[in-house]
């Protein structure tokens, strides 16, 4: 943890998203353009959300919903986003804490929350100091290029939750009190969880299972959203693989939520891989949800 730590390099540039920092401002930029043309959800008041779900595709599919989210955050200015990524290949034991340098993408360096990351590492099992584990993985990385357009002076910590996390609710509760604790003394921390929804089914089936499972998120229900997305990956819907890739990293992040005071979840967007031209036979859900 020391100033000269390892920095993170990308790992999905180039494939994920434009590796040249001229092309990729200019995708990030038209993106929160677009985003600014979207009406908000009506009562939604930004100084009173405390976090936020978005997909982790690559730009060019779920870029338009993401960037509903990070525009959101632009306007909050957060200090520090703490986000719960996905990680896809069970690389984490629980919950592994990136505790190294900064991260680099082609638009800047990321600095790391050091105080809050050695805070959660502290926190011991399930969380760990480990920085291996988010190498390859996607899901923290490619918000990075928006974060760095709509809040440059926030700093990260990035927390990779593992499929093999078993207790969610005292993990993301222990966390949703130091933050919740944080934010009380005037900090302004958000929390993220990346996750797309249903994986690789018809549209249709698609854009059914993400509103079955957008209900309980919405409610900040954590347990019956994790039943549902169980059974959904269970029903032998045509195509169906998983409801949610991170429903680890999110049922974590909602009952972190509830520990920080949030009530409910406003949609700000959703869509499918189809709606960015992907194929209408084999798609990947996305949405973009605010908690207050």
């Amino acid at each position: 943890m020391s100033p000269g730590a390892a920095p993170r390099r990308p790992a999905v540039a180039g494939s994920f998203y434009p590796a040249q920092p001229d092309r990729l401002k200019g995708l990030v930029d038209s993106l929160l353009a677009e985003a600014g043309s979207v009406a908000r959800p009506e009562g939604l008041e930004a100084g009173l959300v405390c976090g936020l779900l978005v997909p982790h595709a690559g730009l060019v599919f779920s870029g338009a919903i993401a960037a509903l989210a990070w525009r959101l955050a632009g306007e909050i200015a957060p200090t520090t986003i703490v986000i719960a990524g996905t990680d896809h290949g069970a690389w984490a034991d629980g919950v592994g804490v990136w505790t190294g340098g900064p991260w680099l993408t082609p638009l800047g360096e990321v600095a790391i929350d050091r105080d809050l990351t050695a805070e959660i590492a502290g926190l011991g099992k399930p969380f760990a100091a480990d920085d291996d584990c988010h190498g390859g993985e996607h899901s923290i990385e490619i918000q990075l290029p928006l974060l760095a357009r709509t809040c440059p002076q926030a700093r990260i910590v990035p927390l990779a939750v593992s499929p093999r996390l078993r207790a969610h609710t005292e993990a993301g509760a222990a966390v949703g009190r130091l933050l919740a604790a944080r934010r009380a003394a005037g900090e302004r921390i958000l929390i993220v969880a990346s996750s797309d929804f249903a994986h690789y089914p018809p549209a249709a089936v698609c854009e059914e299972a993400d509103d079955r499972l957008l209900a309980p998120l919405l409610r900040l229900d954590a347990d019956t959203l994790g039943d549902l997305e169980a059974a959904l990956t269970l029903a032998g819907l045509p195509g169906l693989v998983c409801g949610m890739c991170g429903i680890d990293a999110t049922r974590f992040t909602l009952t972190a939520l509830g520990e920080m005071g949030a009530k409910r979840g406003i949609l700000l967007g959703k869509a499918t891989s189809a709606d960015a031209g992907g194929d209408p036979g084999r798609t990947v859900g996305y949405a973009a949800v605010a908690f207050a």
